[in-house]
């Protein structure tokens, strides 16, 4: 009696082949993905300086700061299910994985609709928290009330990504932000270029793209359900608890953490805000260069988290370690390069988002800062690649903390008075200097730069520690998630 084909393995083995090559493979569909993906949030941002003016650009940061902190506790919980599901597939325990997939999806379907509530009937109070500026207020409250209304696909989207990254799949992803992006990009010039329906137009945009990504994925999900032994019925929205309470257990330090972070970034961002519009467009279209030119580290760490899950399942610790020297060799790299194209081209990449030229002089120096956020967060996502491959939940907790709290307030709190009291001469004095005469009578203080330097500083710290980890090798004997009861 013939048996049966054998199907094919959905996405790639990680425990096998050459470390280079593997990991460079796995992770240049994952950096293109997060490339598409700010190129396209950052459409958001230039059309509406380009059309609506600063007002515009001011309204879709500060009315897209509940959705870049919605973002992250989707994507925590997309990384749960990721530690999870990847030691699963290293050990080869296959038997859970529909109950894993289906649970995972139901439960972040329900905290998404539960969040957009909140952010619909908050809405003022929120951006009022924000400071953000009155004439920017009508605005913002548009983009965020819109933009809330595409939290459910933000999540199931994100949920689908992480189960295919924890497999070994990495080209999919990128196939469903090529969708989203697309719609994004049409719909924005549409909406307002020809429209003119200002931030109400990119938001109605963004929803868009999102819908679009998450049907892409989810699609994929229904078509491959044999190969994933998935099955779209009454029982597939019903949570295994005991699944449940491992993704929760996985997922809410790194919730914590990512609140946290935004937390202190929120802080931030409400005191830059008070420097008034020019000051605070800087932030809004720094935060989007900044986010896009660390998309390449952020992509070889998810790449590097999965392989180092899979390799540490298969009980190959010798082989985990070796790809954390390769992800940090490869960060490294692309943190040079990001560091070089912000020094030398500072002036062009801002003015693609903003025509004002105050706002133009201030970016300069911020680039200089973000120097040094690039080196750091290369050194921090190489090495807490291993934290969150081993499923060390709790330290990435504490990383969390002193990143988005103890150091990114911390700093600022330093940095601020000294550029406030600065002289003549000295290094607070000399980025003070680069500042055209202009920017003095249009801001209270040069205080906001302490900020811009407190952000850049803030991983300094996390670095080390999870450096320091690594070095001690205490991941090699720590127990796995799926060795856990």
């Amino acid at each position: 009696m013939a048996s049966e084909p054998k199907q094919e393995r959905l996405g790639r083995d990680l425990t096998q082949g050459p470390i280079f090559k593997n990991l460079l493979l796995f992770s240049l569909p994952l950096i293109a993905a997060n490339v598409i993906q700010q190129l396209y949030s950052m459409v958001d941002l230039a059309v509406a300086g380009q059309f609506v003016g600063s007002i515009g650009t001011v309204g879709v940061n500060t009315g897209g700061e509940m959705a870049d902190l919605v973002l992250p506790i989707a994507m925590s919980f997309s990384t749960g299910g990721q530690i999870f599901i990847s030691q699963m597939m290293g050990t080869g325990n296959h038997s859970r994985l529909q109950k894993t997939i289906s649970t995972l999806i139901t439960f972040v379907s329900i905290v998404s609709l539960v969040l957009a509530v909140i952010c619909i009937v908050f809405c003022v109070p929120i951006l009022r928290l924000l400071n953000c500026p009155e004439e920017a207020m009508g605005q913002a409250e548009m983009y965020m009330i819109i933009t809330a209304l595409g939290y459910p696909f933000v999540f199931g989207y994100n949920a689908v990504c992480g189960i295919l990254r924890a497999m070994g799949e990495s080209k999919w992803p990128l196939y469903f932000i090529i969708v989203a992006a697309s719609i994004n990009i049409v719909a924005d010039l549409v909406l307002v270029a020809a429209f003119g329906l200002e931030a109400a137009g990119t938001a109605i945009a963004t929803v868009l793209s999102q819908i679009g990504s998450f049907g892409a994925a989810f699609y994929f999900l229904f078509h491959n359900r044999e190969r994933l032994q998935l099955t779209f019925d009454r029982e597939f929205v019903r949570m295994d608890f005991a699944i449940l309470k491992t993704l929760v257990r996985l997922s809410i330090p790194q919730i914590c953490r990512t609140m946290l972070v935004r937390v202190g970034m929120l802080w931030v961002n409400a005191s830059i805000n008070a420097y008034g519009t020019t000051v605070s467009a800087t932030n809004g279209v720094g935060n989007k260069v900044q986010k896009f030119l660390e998309v390449f580290i952020q992509g070889m760490d998810s790449a590097a988290s999965s392989t180092i899950g899979q390799n540490l399942g298969a009980r190959k610790p010798e082989r985990a370690a070796r790809v954390v020297w390769y992800s940090c060799a490869i960060s490294v790299a692309c943190a040079v390069v990001a560091s070089i194209i912000g020094l030398l081209w500072p002036k062009e990449i801002f003015g693609l988002f903003s025509s004002d030229q105050l706002v133009l002089s201030v970016g300069v120096v911020y680039m200089e800062f973000m120097v040094i956020h690039f080196l750091s967060s290369a050194l921090v996502g190489s090495f807490q690649s291993m934290v969150t491959g081993c499923g060390f939940v709790s330290f990435g907790f504490a990383i969390g903390v002193l990143d988005g709290l103890v150091c990114k307030i911390g700093f600022s709190l330093i940095f601020v008075p000294l550029f406030e009291n600065a002289g003549s001469s000295g290094i607070f004095a000399f980025f003070i200097n680069q500042l055209p005469a202009a920017v003095a009578s249009d801001v209270s203080s040069f205080g906001f730069l302490g900020y811009f330097l407190g952000i850049a500083c803030s991983r300094i710290l996390p670095a080390i520690l999870c450096i320091c980890y690594f070095l001690s090798g205490k991941w090699r004997t720590r127990k796995l998630v799926v060795q856990q009861k």
